[in-house]
């Protein structure tokens, strides 16, 4: 860590409160035992991207807002010829969160990202893939306060997925949770 910048606080959090909740909750003997987040992936499909490709630029441009970070423009891998789409059109963007900017992210995510969604409830606990991983998608990408609701031309949407060390998914979702992510009950 560079000299005179300041830990995530939920990085913070996590040594001080979840590691010693979930080393007590799964019987770990071990620090390096313990599920800890490896990476944050964001990624925005486009498929529209296809007959309108400015889409591309704009959806640059909000996910280096919300991120932090530039992201790389995905391309197609297949010609798929029913959706007029050749291989390598820029179809989506996709950026991967790592240290103080995950954690920061995270933060942002569950404080101030998460409460704007319209009619939220709670994440839903299913998005895990068997292995750690969590999902979650979020309709809209104004949800986030960096976008300028005036400057968007069209509403996105946007994956979520938070990469973590666990082996099963309960481990996963105690993670989270303790971390702060409001799951549905």
């Amino acid at each position: 860590m560079a000299e005179g910048k300041p830990n995530p606080r939920l990085r913070e959090r996590y040594k001080k409160e979840v590691v010693p909740a979930l080393m007590k909750r799964f019987g770990y003997k071990n620090l390096m035992q313990v599920p800890r987040l490896r990476s944050i992936v964001l990624n925005m499909g486009l498929g529209e991207a296809v007959t309108n490709p400015k889409l591309i630029e704009s959806a640059v441009t909000e996910m280096t807002a919300i991120a932090g970070q530039k992201p790389v423009v995905t391309r197609a891998k297949k010609a798929i010829a029913t959706f007029k789409l050749r291989e390598g059109m820029p179809i989506g963007v996709k950026v991967t969160l790592r240290r103080e900017r995950m954690w920061e992210f995270f933060d942002r995510l569950v404080n101030l990202g998460l409460p704007r969604v319209r009619d939220f409830r709670g994440t839903n606990p299913r998005g895990f893939d068997g292995a750690g991983n969590y999902t979650l998608g979020l309709k809209e990408q104004i949800v986030f306060p960096e976008i300028d609701f005036d400057k968007v031309e069209k509403i996105k949407g946007m994956n979520v997925t938070f990469i973590t060390t666990a082996e099963t998914d309960q481990e996963a979702k105690e993670l989270l949770a303790n971390l702060g992510m409001p799951f549905r009950s």
